[in-house]
């Protein structure tokens, strides 16, 4: 099942951070961890996922550097910045709870008022 794009259009920016936090990639070798990563059920064209790292970037939460690869073509890597990891942990932090209001909606338990 692929996601809506309005749905995955929030949740992206919070993907795409955590995938960086585990390294450094390119634009397509981090379109395929995000697909590879959630089974194939997210996914982020190239018309998606640039707009979103060049805003990323402005905001400082990701850096990007050019690199020459051994066949002498550059490359332009991706990684999270300090301020990003930052932002990470609280977009995590309130994805846990939204989680956990979704399971008792959907599960149609209730809270005690």
């Amino acid at each position: 099942m692929k996601f809506e794009s309005q749905l995955l259009k929030g949740v992206a920016p919070v993907v795409v951070l955590e995938i960086l936090s585990r390294g450094q990639m390119y634009g397509y070798e981090l379109s395929q961890a995000i697909e590879d990563r959630s089974g194939d059920i997210l996914s982020l064209g190239k018309g998606t996922l640039y707009p979103l790292l060049y805003n990323l970037e402005a905001k400082k939460l990701v850096e990007a550097k050019w690199e020459n690869t051994d066949s002498g073509r550059k490359r332009r890597y991706y990684s999270i910045t300090s301020r990003g990891k930052g932002q990470l942990a609280e977009q995590k932090a309130q994805l846990k709870e939204l989680h956990t209001g979704l399971n008792l909606i959907f599960s149609g338990a209730l809270t005690p008022a």
